[in-house]
């Protein structure tokens, strides 16, 4: 499909339904350790994951087509068909002008943490390939226009890369995986040679290694308990996207991008202007220390090494986008980061045109268009 209006959204959400793992999944062996929708005494109602409610605060995250946008949907029955469905997405897509969007999970976790929390890995394999099937059926089915991104088991690497072969088999374009797996339970650093297998299946099929910020809660601070309900939502979510700067020096200091030189590794809900600035501080770090870099086995500057094999995703920096240059032109992506209370929609033009007028057309093509393109091999 050519491009009708030269964007394509990099980092978007798909809501799960309620029915999406209990038709999927055996009752009889599972019962309610499956994924489900619970009603709480209250009315609402809260996603239970192996007979643990998770994270998400309502039965969506879709708070961008709420009347109020500090408020998500505590009842199915309230989630906007927006976030589920995919023809009423295309009509939002075309609403905001977007030509494709890159779909991340919302109930599995943004970084697929849901779960990679699950011990029994029978259980945690099941859950994994019932949402990866059903993206695939459900959303790539519908339309060329959604890019669907598998999720993978946490471990063994050997489950992991397995996984992927099977969904990229299938049609997914890209890798989703938590920054800082140890978190969610007892394996090994995300530095060590076991995960080898995920990273190298991942440079073998050409297609990215997506982390997203928020999968990680252990690297944001916690908020105040006497904060109001709406002052910790905006502390995490005005966090969450610098919260990425630890699982990107990580990257750069743990050998794995020398290691697989062709793995490409997208920042997903990373926002642009902090990794300018901490760019030029690890350079600057290196360059005061340089014989011990090198005698570490680092041949190449950290910025070198990001330029050559990661990305970044913008959606509201108007001003941050002066920092291209230092980032890397060829590094940054964009998004509408929909349907969350962050999100640009339905104004996302209006922001990008905000900036626009001071960023060459060359410039722009690349970071609206042509970076996403050549990564996730659109038309």
């Amino acid at each position: 499909m050519q491009p009708r209006y030269g964007f394509a959204s990099v980092d978007d959400h798909v809501q799960e339904p309620p029915d999406l793992w209990t038709r999927r999944l055996s009752q009889a062996k599972w019962g309610d350790r499956i994924p489900h929708l619970a009603k709480q005494p209250d009315g609402s109602e809260r996603w239970i994951v192996d007979g643990n409610p998770i994270d998400l605060k309502g039965a969506g995250l879709a708070a961008a087509l709420m009347p109020d946008r500090s408020q998500e949907p505590q009842r199915w029955a309230d989630v906007p068909a927006p976030a589920y469905s995919p023809r009423d997405r295309l009509r939002a897509m075309d609403a905001d002008g977007v030509d494709y969007s890159v779909l991340y999970p919302t109930v599995a976790g943004v970084g697929g943490e849901s779960f990679g929390r699950i011990t029994d890995q029978e259980l945690e394999l099941a859950c994994v390939q019932a949402y990866n099937d059903w993206l695939i059926e459900e959303w790539a089915g519908a339309s060329e226009r959604f890019i669907p991104q598998c999720i993978v088991p946490l471990y063994p690497a050997e489950a992991a890369a397995a996984e992927i072969r099977r969904a990229v088999a299938m049609g997914h374009r890209g890798v989703i995986y938590p920054g800082i797996p140890m978190e969610l339970r007892d394996v090994p650093h995300v530095n060590d040679a076991e995960y080898d297998p995920i990273w190298a299946t991942c440079q073998e099929l050409g297609v990215p290694l997506c982390f997203h910020a928020g999968a990680s809660h252990t690297n944001q601070l916690a908020p105040y308990e006497g904060f109001s309900p709406n002052l910790a939502g905006a502390l995490e979510g005005l966090t969450r996207p610098a919260s990425t700067a630890v699982v990107m020096v990580n990257l750069l200091l743990s050998r794995i991008l020398l290691r697989f030189p062709e793995l490409q590794v997208v920042f997903a809900e990373s926002g642009l202007g902090w990794c300018a600035y901490l760019l030029e501080y690890t350079d600057h770090q290196f360059e005061n220390d340089k014989v011990r870099f090198e005698g570490e086995g680092f041949p190449m500057k950290p910025s070198e090494l990001f330029r050559r094999q990661c990305y970044l995703t913008g959606w509201y920096d108007r001003i941050s986008i002066q920092t291209r240059h230092h980032i890397g032109l060829e590094n940054i992506l964009w998004c509408s980061n929909f349907p969350q209370a962050t999100s640009s929609w339905p104004r996302t033009w209006e922001i990008i045109n905000g900036w626009a007028g001071d960023v060459p057309e060359g410039d722009r093509h690349k970071i609206l268009w042509g970076n996403a393109a050549k990564l996730y091999r659109l038309s």
